[in-house]
């Protein structure tokens, strides 16, 4: 079965050739989000909390995009460029999945510019 691409009419232009989700045989791949404003601008400079925020938001509007909502979202893979990040990087996450959270894991990693402090990719079972 073929996939198509799903692209929020409020994202941001993408950094690179990909498509901000991707739903196929009804799994929505939502890319690895960064903490952008629809204008492609950094938003919440230096603050993981506001740049989780951001990224979740993302998240969640391609999420609507394809018919879906955060309570689909079966996988994170969470990037943080400092560990020491990792408690305020929950805080926000908590209010995102308070009940039954997805399975996911978190590293530390270089992200693509560097003054991002998170990106989350996610996967999705849209019914």
């Amino acid at each position: 079965m073929p996939h198509r691409p799903v692209t929020p009419p409020d994202a941001p232009r993408p950094l690179a050739p990909y498509s901000p989700g991707t739903l196929a045989h009804n799994v929505l791949y939502v890319s690895g989000m960064l903490a952008l404003d629809s204008a492609g601008r950094l938003v919440g400079a230096g603050d993981v909390k506001a740049q989780t925020r951001c990224v979740l938001e993302a998240i969640k509007s391609v999420l609507e995009a394809a018919g879906g909502s955060l309570r689909d979202v079966a996988m994170n893979h969470i990037f943080l460029k400092d560990l020491g990040d990792y408690a305020a990087m929950n805080e926000v996450y908590r209010d995102y999945f308070p009940i039954d959270p997805p399975a996911r894991y978190c590293i530390r990693a270089d992200l693509v510019k560097p003054d991002f402090l998170v990106e989350i990719a996610s996967v999705a079972h849209l019914s």
